[in-house]
């Protein structure tokens, strides 16, 4: 099913993302939102002509430079897009000429972006031109790009330079000195490297064309080798252009350039690239992918957050971590935060270990840089960085520009105060290894992490001898609101959390890897003293919290302050320390983001002090309120929706589930041009999992008690857990098994020689109710007496003729693929599902599963179009008289449509408020015939099948009804729906009075 994105011109089906117009006010978010890679890059969807203003950047994992003296950034690489189209001498770009057609596509099953576009020059040319890439994901070092040109109505001259720009800018300064490039009998070659870092790169890049006689120039302009061809184009005959990119740096070989050029010369064509990197992503969404049925939007929202956190995850490098903004923009200069570890790695932990592995390895590798913070500080062991780069040392920026140009610049205190993230590191760790049980890393790597940061809480801890504690003074907690405050309840619980742990793995290694344990102790000057230390401090630290009511004070002198009603600034587009001031929200109980509901989060999975139910609900009921939760931090919502769903308050915790869920693609925050919100995504896939999913983790293994959402119908997702793989397929009341079971009851029921029911084995008893097909006792009732209840209608054919509007869409694609096809032939396609369809229709033409793929994501799109256009008009004449006199007469009507567009066809009819229930395609899994999908409607309705009437226009819709145990009310033909009980040439001038006659009569005949 498709919905259409909030003013943002977008379209989601299932796996992609649709554009429908461009917007050059969005053109910022838009090239985040389109961003593609591969784990070793991400590049922004910026366009591969240009575009005034716009900002393409490709950012590779690790290859940082400094700004020198203000600040280390991810260097913004050399632009691998630039494919210049000229077509009879005018420049092909979208502020110029005319732009009849516009649809750009981000396929997230396989990486794939694309865009179409018919444009018609300054000088009156048209021309179609398609564009598509993507970062190999079968081989990082490969990127690609084809362009298809097709002239509309004109023979002339096209010319097509594709490039490499080796000036990329991290908004206005240039990380790069030039080298060296050059031509090979491939292409051409670019060799480049970082001012600072000293960071070689080297590129390469082929380029080939069919459909027409051309050859290939070459044009070394500095820092600017080009690719050139030029061509007779004639019109309605197509061109394609293929261009390949290659790309390696120094840190992964002394000798990029040739590494680049030596690949560029053994790659294959672009088609067998392109298949390869399909092959390579159905594995990881093998692993990765989650299915929701129900709720279109949630579906496509969820895979397209997951989409972004796993491009950017790398797979073979194991010194680099995920940025804030992964690898999709400016935003914190590609710096790593605790993000990454509490909110992005449990999505990798549990689908794809051997990233999440690599992600807690480069804080291992990065423990020199936490050393030096640390002894910076005057403190022991390593005190992590709050903003992290290569080298783990601090680069969070000491000042931030103010506002007021004349005023004075804003101190940032994170990087001096805000400490928890020396636990939350460490508490990573340990969820990895409890997760996967790899001994192996947590003796090599793990346990040093975890044991020298604890040494740093030994010496960060302050005792105070007048009340015989020890406290954590002068920090900044989760919440940044309050930028200077002592014994900031997370702080202080998850530093005694991080010391249980850090004795529990020394013991563990001094059991298991005693010489490991004896070499950390040398290295880190681990004595029995510090240990002992360490006890003292989990057993008498200071923890706010009132153990008659639950509540935590979150920090001291919290309660103290002046409180607040959010309420009263509604509404608002932005955060309330923007509307109060720094000064001003210090002084109130106003939160940027859960602090006390973070640490009930993280103690959540393991029941650890003070997580309980109650003091969940305390708490909730004390701090949510005052949470800033829609402009204070984006990663506030996903957690909150976690929360409230456990606490049962299923629409708070969808609403907010959505907020997170919609952060970019809406860009409800107004920043998604910065770069995409990695934290956000990850909080999307934990509220997936364990907030609807409702998994807790057990000895035994994952086990679920989900609280799915209104709406949704099915959510399946696979979790991996200490070596094995769980597989969790949750619906709504099991509806599944259910249907399993009696479908198996109703065969028994309907054969020759049914069982006796009284004597036979119980798991035909077990079905539900709601569910149950009609005894043989009932149906002789049925027969007899027919008790109606409901009404079931199919939408196409019967209530609104989208039938016309699929044969529309079939028809164009048939067109473009050059297959025959007319309204005869659409007519075997009643009644069949999309797949089945299009196989009628290519018949034995050869196509691979990815061009059928791609053929029904066209037709839908067609399809989609054409729908948005309907009106209350379009119902069939009959449709709507007899809707109204069920509804008077206290009939349910439930639809019952194996298209997946169902929801938004009956929006667009004007019907939705006279339908009860809705079964479509994300509700069943096997389409009609099958009985499935009507028997799903008739629990939906809570009817049992004798009670249900089925109007259908198609055979296998009155085949499945019978199958049922239903009624069936067959619109046609007699040759297509004469199986029916009753048939009918349409729904005019038929009323429900004269329908219950026929149904009685036809009861009587046959009792």
């Amino acid at each position: 099913m498709q919905t259409k994105g909030r003013s943002r011109h977008f379209i989601y089906t299932d796996w992609i993302l649709i554009e429908t117009q461009f917007d050059p006010e969005q053109l910022h978010s838009k090239e985040t939102v389109f961003t593609i890679g591969n784990g070793y890059l991400g590049t922004k969807g910026s366009f591969e002509e240009g575009y005034p203003h716009a900002l393409p950047a490709t950012f590779i994992h690790g290859v940082y430079d400094d700004v020198p003296v203000v600040y280390t950034e991810l260097a913004n690489c050399p632009d691998w897009l630039p494919l210049v189209v000229i077509v009879n001498g005018d420049r092909f770009r979208l502020d110029q000429g005319e732009i009849l057609r516009y649809d750009r596509q981000l396929d997230l099953r396989h990486g794939l972006l694309s865009r179409y576009l018919r444009w018609r020059s300054p000088s009156g040319n048209t021309i179609d031109i398609s564009f598509e890439r993507f970062a190999s994901l079968a081989d990082q070092h490969v990127l690609a790009q084809r362009c298809h040109l097709t002239p509309v109505d004109f023979d002339g001259l096209i010319e097509v330079q594709g490039s490499i720009n080796g000036y990329p800018e991290n908004q206005g300064f240039n990380h790069w000195e030039g080298l060296d490039q050059g031509k090979t009998d491939q292409g051409i070659w670019l060799q480049r490297r970082t001012r600072h870092s000293r960071i070689e790169l080297g590129m390469g890049a082929s380029m080939r064309i069919s459909g027409t006689e051309a050859s290939l120039q070459v044009s070394t302009a500095p820092g600017y080798p080009t690719l050139s061809t030029t061509f007779l184009a004639k019109s309605q005959q197509t061109v394609t252009v293929e261009k390949i990119v290659t790309v390696f740096t120094s840190r992964e070989t002394e000798t990029p350039v040739s590494a680049a050029r030596e690949k560029l010369a053994h790659l294959p064509d672009y088609a067998t690239l392109l298949k390869a990197n399909q092959q390579a992503w159905d594995e990881v969404w093998q692993q990765s992918d989650i299915l929701i049925e129900g709720d279109s939007t949630a579906a496509f929202g969820v895979r397209y957050n997951l989409f972004q956190l796993l491009i950017a995850g790398p797979r073979h490098d194991d010194r680099v971590s995920i940025p804030a903004k992964t690898l999709s923009g400016f935003g914190y200069r590609g710096h790593i935060f605790w993000d990454t570890e509490i909110f992005m790695l449990p999505f990798f932990l549990f689908t794809q270990p051997a990233i999440a592995r690599n992600l807690l390895s480069y804080r291992w590798h990065t423990l020199p840089g936490a050393r030096r913070k640390a002894t910076h500080y005057s403190y022991k062991g390593a005190m992590f960085a709050w903003e992290s780069a290569d080298t783990g040392d601090e680069v969070t920026p000491r000042w931030a520009l103010g506002n007021d140009f004349y005023g004075e610049d804003v101190r940032i205190w994170c990087r001096d105060r805000e400490i928890h993230i020396n636990a939350d590191i460490p508490y990573a760790a340990w969820n990895y290894w409890q997760a996967t049980g790899d001994d192996q890393w947590m003796q090599q790597r793990g346990a040093e992490i975890i044991l020298d940061a604890a040494i740093f809480w030994g010496s960060r801890v302050e005792f105070n001898p007048e009340y015989q504690r020890y406290e954590i003074r002068g920090v900044i907690g989760v919440d940044e609101y309050h930028e200077f405050v002592h014994n900031n309840a997370f702080t202080n619980r998850m530093a005694q959390w991080h010391l249980e742990k850090a004795i529990a793995i020394y013991d563990w290694l001094a059991q298991k890897f005693p010489e490991r344990a004896t070499e950390l102790e040398q290295k880190l000057k681990l004595t029995p003293e510090e240990q002992s230390h360490w006890q003292d401090i989990i057993a008498k630290i200071l923890f706010l919290h009132d153990p008659l009511t639950e509540l935590i004070e979150q920090f001291e002198g919290f309660f103290q302050l002046e409180d607040i009603n959010l309420a009263d600034y509604e509404p608002r587009d932005r955060s309330m320390q923007a509307i109060l001031g720094i000064e001003k929200t210090n002084k109130y109980q106003v939160i940027k983001q859960p602090d006390i509901l973070m640490l009930l989060y993280l103690m959540r999975e393991s029941a650890d002090f003070p997580y309980n139910e109650k003091a969940l609900q305390t708490n909730w009921d004390y701090y949510a309120p005052r949470t800033d939760i829609t402009y204070g931090s984006s990663l506030g919502p996903a957690v909150h929706a976690i929360l409230a769903s456990d606490l049962g308050k299923s629409t708070e915790a969808y609403k907010l589930f959505m907020q997170a869920l919609m952060v970019d693609l809406e860009d409800n925050r107004g920043n998604t041009s910065d770069g995409i919100h990695g934290a956000t995504a990850g909080g999307v896939w934990q509220a997936v999992i364990f907030g609807f999913g409702g998994i807790q983790l057990t000895e035994n293994g994952p086990v679920a008690n989900s609280h799915l959402p209104d709406g949704w119908t099915r959510l399946k997702f696979k979790l991996h857990w200490r070596g094995k793989w769980h597989e969790f397929d949750l619906r709504k009341g099991q509806v599944a098994q259910d249907i399993t079971c009696q479908l198996k009851y109703l065969q028994l029921s309907l054969s020759s020689n049914p069982p006796d029911f009284l004597s036979e084995a119980s798991e035909y008893q077990t079905y539900s109710p709601a569910l149950s097909v009609p005894s043989p006792q009932s149906r002789s009732e049925m027969n007899h007496n027919p008790n109606i209840q409901g009404f079931i209608f199919d939408l196409d054919g019967v209530l609104t003729d989208t039938a016309e509007l699929h044969y529309l869409a079939w028809q164009k694609l048939a067109d473009e693929e050059g297959i025959p096809f007319n309204r005869e032939a659409n007519e075997a396609l009643r009644g069949v599902s999309r797949r089945a369809s299009l196989m009628l229709i290519i018949g034995d033409r050869a196509y691979s599963e990815a061009q059928i793929e791609e053929m029904m994501e066209r037709k839908n799109r067609y399809y989609v179009e054409l729908i948005q256009h309907m009106t209350p008009k379009d119902l069939l004449p009959g449709a709507i008289a007899l809707l109204d006199e069920l509804r008077q007469a206290g009939i349910k009507i439930g639809i019952g449509s194996a298209s997946k567009n169902a929801q938004t066809v009956i929006e667009r009819l004007g019907i939705a408020d006279k339908i009860d229930a809705i079964a479509d395609g994300y509700s069943v899994q096997q389409p009609k015939p099958a009985p499935d999908l009507f028997l799903y409607a008739a629990k939906q309705l809570g009817l049992e099948p004798e009670q249900s009437v089925v109007v259908e226009d198609a055979a296998a819709g009155v085949e499945a009804a019978l199958a049922a145990g239903m009624w069936a009310v067959g619109l046609g033909p007699a040759e297509r729906v004469g199986a029916a009980h009753v048939v009918l040439p349409s729904l005019a001038g038929i009323t429900w009075a004269d329908l219950r006659v026929k149904l009685s009569n036809i009861a009587r005949q046959k009792h």
